[in-house]
C-alpha cells in the first residue's frame, strides 16, 4: 500500500482525503497537515486511523509517508514541494504549482537535479473521458489541423469574498492554459486578456467574466471565456475546429437531454440539470488522476501533468495578469531547458 499524506484539507484536500481513505486501490491515507487543527482532527476522527499534523513540513518529514496530496494554498507550494522533492517523495499538486514563473522554474530545476521524476500537477482535465476522448481525436487527425479551439469555463458564484481579478487568470484560466497546450502538443506564444462589462454579481472592481486569447506558436488560436459568477452552475466545455471538420465536449446534454412542451401550445423548449460545482463535473477526471498517480507511485514513475506543465502554465497566466491590466497582448517567454524537461 502505497502511504498517502494529505497537506490542507479544505474544500479540495478533504475531497481528495475522502477519496483516498475510500475509494483509490493500492493507497492508505495515512496522515493529514492544516492549519485548522481543529477541521483536521474532526476528518481524522471520522476517517480513522490518521495522523494529524501541525506543521506541512513535519508530514512531510514524518515515516508514515510514501507519498504527498497538496491541497494547500499556492503561496506555500514551493517550499512543500522542495521539501518532498529533498525526500524524494512523489507528490501530487494542486494548482497552480507555485505563485509566480520564478518560484515555478526553481521546482523544475529542483526536480532536475534530483535525477528523479516526482511532481505531477494536479490538471484533471486531462483524465476526464470526453478531454481524453477530444485529445485521441485530435491527435489522429479526425477533424484535419487544428485551428482553433473555444473554451468555456463558468462557475455559479465564488465562496471566496477576496477573489479578485487577477485570481480569475491564476486561478480559474490556468485550467484553460493547461488544456490547451496539452490538446494542441505545443507552446503558448502570446495572451490577450479582454474585460467586457463586469456582471453585476461580482465584487466592486473585479473584472468578470473576462475573454483571453491565446496564440499557439504554430499560429493557432485559442479563445476562452472565464465567468466565474455565472449564477447559473458550473459550465466546462470545449470546442476543437479543425480543416475538415470540428468536435464539442462538456455541453450539458452529453449526459440527458430533455424537451419540454409549453402547456399553453407554444414552442417547447429544452433543458436540464446544471452541476453546482466542479466536483460534480469532474468527479470521475478527480478519482482517474488520484488513482493513476497512486499506481504510477507505486510503480516509481511519474505520470500526467509536469512540473514543466506547471510552469508553463504559471508564465501564461503571469503574462494573463500583465495584459488583463494593460489590455494588450503579452509575449509568452518560457525558460531555455533541454527538450527532455519541456516534454509534454
Amino acid at each position: 500500500m502505497l502511504r498517502v499524506g494529505v497537506v490542507g484539507v479544505g474544500l479540495m484536500g478533504a475531497d481528495h482525503a475522502h477519496r483516498l481513505a475510500r475509494r483509490i486501490a493500492g493507497a492508505a491515507l495515512t496522515a493529514i497537515a492544516d492549519p485548522d487543527g481543529e477541521r483536521a482532527r474532526a476528518l481524522a476522527e471520522e476517517l480513522g486511523g490518521v495522523t494529524v499534523h501541525a506543521d506541512p513540513l513535519e508530514l512531510i518529514a514524518s515515516d508514515d509517508v510514501d507519498a504527498v496530496l497538496l491541497a494547500s494554498p499556492g503561496a506555500v507550494h514551493e517550499e512543500q514541494l522542495l521539501a518532498c522533492i529533498e525526500r524524494g517523495l512523489p507528490v501530487l499538486c494542486e494548482k497552480p504549482l507555485t505563485m509566480d514563473s520564478e518560484s515555478s522554474l526553481r521546482v523544475v530545476e529542483a526536480e532536475r537535479a534530483a535525477g528523479r521524476a516526482l511532481v505531477q500537477v494536479g490538471f484533471m482535465r486531462r483524465f476526464d473521458p470526453e478531454y481524453v476522448r477530444l485529445k485521441s481525436l485530435l491527435d489522429a487527425g479526425g477533424i484535419g489541423r487544428a485551428l482553433l479551439l473555444h473554451q468555456t469555463h463558468r462557475n455559479k458564484s465564488v465562496p471566496n469574498p477576496d477573489f479578485r481579478s487577477e485570481m480569475i487568470v491564476r486561478d480559474s484560466l490556468v485550467h484553460e492554459v493547461d488544456c490547451a497546450r496539452w490538446l494542441l502538443g505545443e507552446e503558448i506564444a502570446s495572451i490577450q486578456v479582454i474585460s467586457p462589462a463586469p456582471t453585476s454579481h461580482a465584487l466592486a472592481g473585479v473584472i468578470d467574466p473576462q475573454v483571453a486569447i491565446l496564440r499557439m506558436a504554430s499560429g493557432a488560436v485559442v479563445t476562452n471565456e472565464v465567468f466565474v459568477n455565472s449564477r447559473t452552475g458550473y459550465e466546462v466545455r470545449c470546442e476543437a475546429v479543425g480543416e475538415s471538420g470540428s468536435a464539442i465536449i462538456g455541453r450539458p446534454w452529453g449526459e440527458v437531454y430533455t424537451t419540454v412542451a409549453d402547456p399553453d401550445g407554444g414552442d417547447g423548449a429544452w433543458g436540464g440539470p446544471i452541476v453546482a460545482d466542479y466536483r460534480a463535473r469532474f468527479e470521475r477526471a478527480y478519482d482517474v488522476e488520484v488513482q493513476a498517480w497512486v499506481d504510477a507511485a507505486r510503480r516509481g514513475e511519474r505520470i500526467g501533468p509536469t512540473a514543466w506543465d506547471g510552469y508553463a502554465a504559471t508564465v501564461v497566466c503571469t503574462a494573463g495578469m500583465e495584459s488583463l491590466a494593460s489590455g494588450q497582448p503579452v509575449e509568452v517567454a518560457l525558460a531555455d531547458v533541454p527538450a527532455a524537461v519541456r516534454a509534454h
